[in-house]
């Protein structure tokens, strides 16, 4: 775990944004294998149903996000502020909130797969495949929630290594298993979908037997875990934008994936693999931006505004350099990176098109999500929310509609960097009107005693380990 509340921020935050970039790497490999094998051993059309059900996932990605961010933030600023009680309870309130949100997200979404995929206008060719993977997706939910559950407990605390370990280990498992089931036993996408449910649960139980190890305070027991309503409201509170927030950005998704569906099983396999290398390229803004979230969580808990002023100004240094490294990468490499996932040259020149004109613009994505990271923290979710629906809803879902209907394929591609430059731009003015000061949800001082005594007893112990092993 990761003490933010002194030493260098930039030190801070690239040590703990590395393990979880590194981690985002073998999470996004779950999708890129999925789509590499499914796309050379199984052809364009499986591989566009595995694209036609990736906004499907999202949305579900997107919700788990947003129920966890809540507790994230508030055991971030609990920690920072040394109230170790509380931060147990927004552990054991987490996980049985989680849990219920699962279950019925699952049955929700078995009811009504057929209706979700009608509303992406597949077509007919890939309909089944699309609909087989969709539904044992779903019927693996409750583990992908409990994995995300657990990662958001650990970043709060601090620890963005663990997390790393468990998806090193979990997308291994799960690309043997997708060659197994693919290649070996001929499942299909249904072999690739299973592949990734039982990859995700060996990654949720790790993450259960980790948490109870590390240290005695934040041990549980699951058979009395203890549910407090006001803990409860306030992660909500603080939880509901972001879940919101990235809710539209999946819905946003499933409706670029209908513009596109228009345009045929090419473009859609097109779109699926330049989405992934799309992913790949802007991992480092959505990682930093949650060091920036953890690391302005605990330091506005500990009452160090003028620190949070100090990462900014490095993130934004940062956001630059990356974002133009990452874009001359993909710009060149892109040819070689669509064949990657197939041969097919219409699909290439399709894909290459899409990364020519998205990756452009990977500056403008970096500085909004650094912003909207440092607004999180604070417990400001729900402007980046507006923000969010505003670029999204307002600009590139219609700016996609009407440019597709006179440039085809290529006006799709469009709307995606407009809508990035105008989010980077509000979130910006936002932030230097200073509001996000005044929604900190922990004030310094206001410190369970009890807490202190049990933390002060703990490093005395602590210190006597180290005392013996000397």
């Amino acid at each position: 775990m990761i003490d933010m509340i002194k030493g260098n921020p930039l030190g801070l935050i690239v040590k703990f944004s590395i393990p979880m970039f590194a981690g985002s790497v073998f999470q996004q490999l779950y999708n890129v294998a999925d789509s590499v094998i499914v796309g050379r051993f199984l052809g364009k059309n499986a591989l566009a149903a595995v694209g036609a059900s990736f906004p499907i996932m999202f949305l579900l990605i997107a919700l788990s996000m947003g129920a966890t961010m809540g507790i994230s933030v508030m055991i971030s600023q609990y920690y920072g502020a040394r109230d170790y009680k509380k931060v147990k309870l927004c552990i054991e309130t987490s996980y049985i909130f989680l849990v219920i949100i699962a279950l019925i997200v699952t049955v929700l979404g078995l009811v009504l797969d057929d209706i979700i995929i009608n509303m992406l206008n597949t077509p007919s060719e890939i309909y089944a495949d699309t609909k087989l993977y969709i539904d044992i997706l779903f019927g693996g939910l409750f583990l992908m929630f409990g994995y995300n559950s657990i990662s958001a407990v650990l970043r709060g605390l601090g620890d963005s290594r663990t997390p790393l370990y468990l998806l090193i280990f979990a997308t291994v498992l799960n690309i043997a298993l997708d060659l197994v089931f693919v290649v070996c036993f001929n499942w299909g996408v249904a072999g690739v979908a299973v592949a990734t449910v039982l990859a995700q649960g060996a990654s949720f139980i790790g993450g259960i037997l980790y948490l109870q190890r590390i240290n005695p305070l934040f041990a549980v027991n699951y058979f009395k875990l203890r549910f407090d309503r006001n803990i409860f409201l306030k992660s909500i509170k603080i939880g509901l934008p972001t879940g919101a927030q990235q809710m539209f950005v999946a819905a946003g998704m499933m409706a670029l994936t209908r513009i596109v569906n228009q345009f045929g099983t090419n473009a859609l396999a097109a779109f699926t693999a330049a989405a992934r290398i799309d992913s790949f390229a802007v991992m480092p803004a959505m990682n930093f931006s949650l060091a920036m979230s953890t690391f302005v969580g605990q330091n506005i808990g500990a009452g160090k505004l003028e620190r949070v002023n100090s990462a900014i100004r490095i993130g934004l240094i940062f956001a630059v350099v990356c974002a133009l490294t990452v874009s001359v990468t993909v710009i060149c490499l892109s040819n070689q990176l669509m064949l990657l996932f197939t041969t097919d040259a219409e699909v290439i020149s399709i894909g290459r098109e899409y990364l020519f004109i998205v990756s452009g613009f990977y500056i403008a994505f970096m500085i909004m999500f650094i912003f909207n990271g440092a607004l999180r923290g604070a417990g400001d979710t729900l402007i980046p929310m507006f923000i969010t629906l505003f670029s999204l809803w307002l600009i590139r879902i219609p700016v996609s509609t009407y440019f597709s209907s006179k440039m085809g394929t290529r006006g799709i591609w469009l709307g995606i960097p407009i809508a990035w430059v105008l989010g980077a731009i509000f979130s910006c003015i936002y932030f230097l009107t200073g509001r996000w000061r005044r929604k900190s949800i922990v004030h310094p001082g206001n410190v369970d005693v009890d807490s202190v005594e049990l933390v002060n007893d703990i490093e005395c112990l602590e210190m006597e380990k180290k005392e013996c092993r000397l």
